[in-house]
């Protein structure tokens, strides 16, 4: 396995800039799209592909999504059980899009 080292664009939900953004789909889900800066951890594999991405700490606020919000929800208890206190869960993609909020060098 390879160390992925990775930032999210500089997006915030709801008021929080997420030091990563995880797509919890398919890898054939993630191929058909997915949001800018999102990386591909299909949630059966969440809890050691988590591991693999350098610099995260327990407390870094991660943010997971899926297609409706099921697979997330199950990703961000996952997450949860093994510690990770700022797991922010944004639902289905079509959903969570509109919600993100660029950042600017003022903000977030």
């Amino acid at each position: 396995l390879f160390a992925l080292t990775v930032h999210a664009k500089d997006v915030s939900f709801n008021g929080v800039k997420p030091e990563v953004i995880i797509d919890v789909r398919t890898p054939e889900e993630f191929a058909a799209g997915h949001i800018d800066g999102a990386i591909n951890i299909p949630v059966e594999q969440i809890g050691t592909g988590i591991q693999t991405i350098k610099e995260l700490k327990k407390s870094s606020p991660i943010l997971v999504y899926c297609r409706s919000g099921r697979r997330s929800s199950v990703a961000q208890s996952t997450l949860e059980k093994q510690g990770y206190t700022r797991i922010l869960n944004g639902g289905g993609m079509d959903t969570l899009a509109p919600s993100l909020k660029n950042c600017s060098k003022k903000t977030c």
